[in-house]
């Protein structure tokens, strides 16, 4: 397992760590109506999905905004954003924020995602900042475990992995 840190901290991750060439685990989290949203639900796009501790923060802020922004420019790409934000926060934030091209899902209600990952912060109850690529046909294609939990990813790659992925 990957070690991190959140402000320097050394914290405990729980769930089970992803490798690239594995098959993408399903999840059950929240979309901000409280629907049920799994992978499952995106089955045939290329899935990059960004996770973030709190949307409410600059980083995260930052991250959430950047893959919007690249959103825009992919194609048969799905971005979704997942926190253990409550679905409200994650609405209000949205809409503050005007973004359209990110799914903010919240994976409070049983860490189902984060278990799924292996990015649950046992100290925090919040999800590591990492990076998943997923192809189209369930295929994880790149993985980033951000080590400081204050850190950004690395953009670039991420979207350069959504980009080549089928």
């Amino acid at each position: 397992m990957t070690n991190v840190t959140f402000k320097g901290n050394p914290v405990t991750v729980l769930g089970n760590e992803v490798k690239v060439g594995d098959t993408a685990p399903n999840f059950t989290v929240l979309a901000n109506d409280l629907s049920e949203v799994t992978l499952d639900d995106t089955k045939g796009k290329v899935r990059l999905i960004s996770v973030v501790p709190s949307i409410d923060t600059g980083v995260c802020d930052a991250q959430t905004r950047r893959f919007n922004e690249e959103a825009s420019k992919l194609n048969n790409v799905e971005v979704l954003t997942i926190s253990c934000d409550l679905p409200f926060a994650q609405s209000r934030w949205c809409a503050a924020s005007g973004l359209e091209n990110v799914k903010t899902l919240s994976d409070h209600r049983d860490l189902s995602f984060g278990e799924a990952y292996g990015v649950i912060m046992k100290e925090l109850r919040l999800l590591a900042r990492s990076v998943f690529v997923v192809d189209s046909n369930d295929k994880v294609v790149y993985v980033e475990y951000v080590s400081e939990g204050t850190n950004h990813p690395d953009y670039e790659k991420a979207i350069e992995a959504a980009k080549q992925a089928k």
